[in-house]
């Protein structure tokens, strides 16, 4: 791959088995697998997917609920595997796709903050070193030694999103992460990520709110049905796609 190149993704396919029967329980399940009386359907969330993005391009990825936009970022990030083709990443790469997916909801914010941060793949000594820094971002107060179970899915949410930009990636994936909080945090949320990209960050970028993606990206692909529709400027591939809605 080129040097100019920070993602490269060539004739992607993710296929899925779902099944064309209702089970209500475990135990039914294993029953039906034991006897092979489980019956499934192949499904294609992607086919046929190429592209390729250069070193500090900020691309969008367009689509309905359900045309492929987060398994494919998935795959890009190496959370999934690709059924067939391949995807080439340069550098150091950081997934915004769930945040707080990590979180145990009987520890602290504080506990959580080492243990999302390890998931992470951060040191304790990084995360020791930064700690006063995502209390602060998250605005959680007094709130960060109260159990997560007792947070609301905003708090939960600003939380991982202090925890998971403490660093400068290569790339950047975010999956709908702008949208957590209130307004002010948002702003706060998309100030951090605007400095990512004024750094060369390469950003590949998932959302539904298209003021957003004008705003934030250069180039906009997007997705129907699993394929790959269109790709181009950010404000012409918008426009075909609200038209198309």
């Amino acid at each position: 791959m080129e040097e100019r190149k920070a993602v490269s993704v060539q004739n992607l396919g993710v296929k899925f088995h779902l099944s064309e029967q209702k089970v209500d329980n475990l135990k039914e399940y294993m029953i039906r697998i034991l006897k092979r009386q489980m019956r499934y359907k192949e499904f294609w969330a992607l086919k046929e997917v190429s592209f390729e993005v250069k070193r500090g391009e900020r691309v969008a990825i367009l689509g309905l609920n359900g045309a492929g936009k987060s398994t494919l970022l998935k795959v890009i990030a190496g959370v999934l595997k690709a059924t067939e083709g391949k995807v080439e990443r340069s550098g150091v790469l950081v997934p915004l796709l769930e945040l707080g997916a990590g979180f145990d909801p009987q520890y602290t914010g504080a506990e959580n903050i080492y243990l999302y941060g390890a998931m992470l793949g951060y040191q304790k000594s990084f995360l020791k070193e930064r700690y006063e820094e995502i209390v602060r971002f998250s605005e959680l107060g007094d709130f960060i030694h109260v159990p997560l179970k007792n947070y609301s899915s905003g708090m939960r949410a600003r939380l991982g999103f202090s925890i998971a930009t403490l660093v400068e990636p290569d790339i950047l994936i975010l999956d709908e992460v702008l949208s957590v909080g209130d307004v002010k945090f948002r702003k706060k949320s998309e100030n951090r990520i605007k400095q990512m990209f004024d750094k060369g960050t390469t950003v590949l970028f998932v959302s539904h709110n298209l003021a957003q993606v004008r705003s934030l990206c250069t180039r906009a692909i997007w997705l129907e049905n699993g394929h790959l529709t269109e790709d181009g400027p950010v404000d012409e591939v918008t426009e075909h796609f609200e038209k198309n809605q």
